[in-house]
């Protein structure tokens, strides 16, 4: 699949030729960030960093706190590996530090060895000075280290000239288990496509910036289907993983979705695109596309507006949703003022000092329970008291189990 990638220098997201040449001052990389983030995992590397004049650390941390994120450039010790992991990135890339005796300190499923290749021989010190060695010499030798490679093609990297797929083929077959990601070159659609039937992904900066590669038509190139029709059942889900609906997509589909952040779909009843919403009002704001393992399914995760996803009016085909992300809503809908309101939870959002000691109780409560069903129910409590303090504040719920998916990533736990 498609690894978008955001280049940093002095705060601002680049695209450099050759990695020299600046051609590309694209500004503030968050709304970049933003857009690129529906395909999935986006890559973030400190190009002041990576040439010692500078950092962006700052503005990484932002962006890696908000959207799921590799990290590379100057990393060149274990303590600042160490320190991006432990803020949350999905994982690292190392490229003069990818060494033995710094990888075996780390954890490997989150580490990336980067490769720089200008015509087959690794180079180093940005790209300037030749080792003598083959990619592939180097892949062997540090596979049982990494969960993956980020191999550029220096020679075609930032010319939109396309990428090397014969050497991309040999490079996966000798990294493997590990997962590779080729850049360099990459254009086009069909340029993902085959590099994902390979078994390799495809880091895009240059393509994207120049409008040369459109997003939605990469994220669906890979795509198959063995319906005569050449549609992809897609579940819709919302923010917490819970399925909303079964729904179709076209090519045409998934581009225009991507592409305007929204619930589009392709319509089996009438042919043609389905904008989810457009005439009922529950409309889907896109928030992001996955493929599932053989490219022939496909998930979108929608932030869903209005009465719920399904025709009948429940929130989703399968009836009506349960539990705590069920509970977040209702209590954002009464503090919106779009649900009538209870008596006791309108005390609550109107009080805050009420909201306080009703917490502080629940939880000293909590805490003495003896008996398993006094602490099903004081959880019950403590869980109620702190979605309608999360609500009073206008926080999400995902956004705090975003913020718990980011703790678990943390490598250096408190003593």
């Amino acid at each position: 699949m498609i690894v978008p990638s955001i280049d940093l220098m002095g705060g601002q997201a680049v695209q450099l030729i050759g990695g020299e040449t600046r051609a590309i001052d694209a500004g503030d990389p968050f709304p970049i960030a933003e857009r690129f983030a529906v395909a999935g995992e986006i890559a973030v590397i400190d190009l002041d960093a990576a040439m010692r004049q500078g950092s962006n650390a700052g503005l990484i941390e932002g962006l890696v706190r908000r959207f799921p994120a590799r990290v590379g450039g100057g990393i060149r010790d274990v303590e600042t590996a160490l320190s991006w992991l432990d803020t949350g990135a999905v994982s690292i890339i190392l490229g003069t530090m990818a060494v033995p005796e710094v990888l075996k300190d780390l954890p490997k499923a989150r580490l990336i060895a980067a490769l720089d290749a200008r015509n087959g021989e690794v180079v180093v010190e940005g790209w300037k000075t030749g080792t003598g060695r083959g990619i592939l010499e180097r892949v062997a030798e540090l596979k049982g280290l990494v969960a993956g490679f980020l191999v550029t093609f220096v020679e075609l990297e930032g010319r939109l000239g396309g990428t090397n797929l014969d050497l991309a083929k040999e490079i996966v077959a000798a990294a493997r288990p590990a997962r590779v990601t080729i850049a360099g070159g990459v254009t086009t659609p069909e340029e993902v496509a085959d590099l994902d039937a390979i078994g390799a992904d495809a880091q895009v900066g240059m393509a994207l910036y120049t409008g040369r590669m459109d997003l939605g038509e990469a994220v669906a190139a890979p795509l198959r289907s063995d319906r005569p029709d050449g549609l992809v059942p897609t579940v819709v889900a919302d923010a917490h993983g819970v399925a909303l609906g079964l729904v179709y997509s076209s090519r045409e589909s998934v581009k225009t979705a991507v592409n305007e952040r929204r619930g589009v779909y392709h319509s089996r009843s009438r042919g043609g695109l389905w904008r989810k919403g457009e005439t009922s009002g529950a409309t889907q704001e896109l928030l992001r596309v996955d493929a599932d393992c053989d490219r022939d399914a496909l998930r979108f995760t929608v932030r869903q507006a209005g009465a719920g996803f399904c025709h009948t009016g429940a929130r989703t085909c399968f009836g009506e949703d349960r539990g705590l992300p069920r509970l977040a809503r209702r209590l954002h809908e009464r503090r919106a003022g779009t649900v009538p309101m209870g008596s006791y939870t309108k005390r609550l959002f109107d009080d805050p000092d009420l909201l306080a000691a009703k917490i502080t109780e629940e939880a000293r409560e909590l805490v003495a329970a003896a008996s398993r069903d006094e602490v099903v129910w004081e959880a019950a409590d403590v869980l109620y008291f702190t979605l309608c303090r999360l609500a009073a504040e206008g926080i999400d719920l995902a956004e705090v189990e975003r913020h718990l998916d980011l703790r678990e990533r943390v490598v250096r736990r408190r003593g």
